[in-house]
């Protein structure tokens, strides 16, 4: 059956892969691309990506291209509020499947703190994520079946001010609506920065909630909607 493309905004790029394989193998070299130009321009790389089961194969496919892992630091677009050690941590799914080999030497800057609540483990976070040198070089999103992306959830608490395109903070406490509920996300404000922006979906039911984001054209309900604009380059795979 013939997949209709959604209507994109001018200067965002659409993608289709075959499969979910060739989908990784494509999403891994254009990530590895846009470090390459980093490195090479500035002599350092910041790569964002999101955890969850999706990205897996795409971690794996990065964990082997050719480049100075040395000088490229590695952070998440969101963390669950967990130890690295826990079976749902996103830090963990990096450990295990992106920095291994010669990707082990890549500088990683994690969410994670341990506090007392989410909302001081968000605070500590916020300042530690000062290491973080902006504009983000490659930022890799994911997207949920409720439009949400990171961990920016509609209907959860402080959205808005993590939608704040005016935001001064980096990182913010979230509230999911699935266990672990607890989270930590990146800002708006940090992600749109990036100057390298992808988004990676897979799957018909996906590609509705991308075609209803782009036609209702409200970040509050469907908090994709806010990084879907140029210069956002859309990855999917049915």
């Amino acid at each position: 059956m013939a997949i209709t493309e959604p209507k994109l905004a001018e200067g965002m790029a659409w993608n289709t892969w075959n499969n979910a394989a060739e989908q990784a193998q494509g999403l891994a070299a254009t990530v590895a691309d846009g470090l390459r130009a980093a490195l090479a321009e500035r002599g350092r790389a910041l790569l964002v990506v999101s955890g969850g089961r999706s990205p897996i194969a795409f971690l794996e496919a990065l964990s082997s291209a050719e480049l100075d892992w040395s000088k490229v630091s590695v952070s998440l677009a969101d963390e669950r509020w967990v130890p690295e050690s826990h079976p749902d941590s996103n830090a963990g799914l990096l450990r295990r499947h992106l920095l291994k080999g010669a990707a082990a030497r890549a500088h990683f800057i994690g969410l994670y703190q341990s506090a007392a609540s989410l909302e001081e483990a968000a605070d500590k976070a916020d300042r530690f994520l000062h290491e973080l040198s902006l504009p983000i070089d490659v930022l890799v999103l994911g997207m949920g079946d409720d439009g949400h992306t990171a961990s920016l959830f509609p209907g959860s608490a402080g959205l808005a001010e993590a939608l704040d395109p005016a935001s001064t903070r980096r990182c913010l406490p979230m509230w999911a609506p699935s266990v672990p509920r607890q989270r930590l996300t990146l800002t708006r404000a940090v992600l749109q920065g990036a100057r390298l922006q992808l988004l990676a979906i897979q799957g018909e039911a996906k590609l509705a909630t991308l075609s209803q984001a782009l036609s209702d054209n409200d970040d509050q309900r469907m908090p994709v909607n806010a990084f879907l604009r140029a210069p956002l380059s859309i990855h999917w795979c049915p």
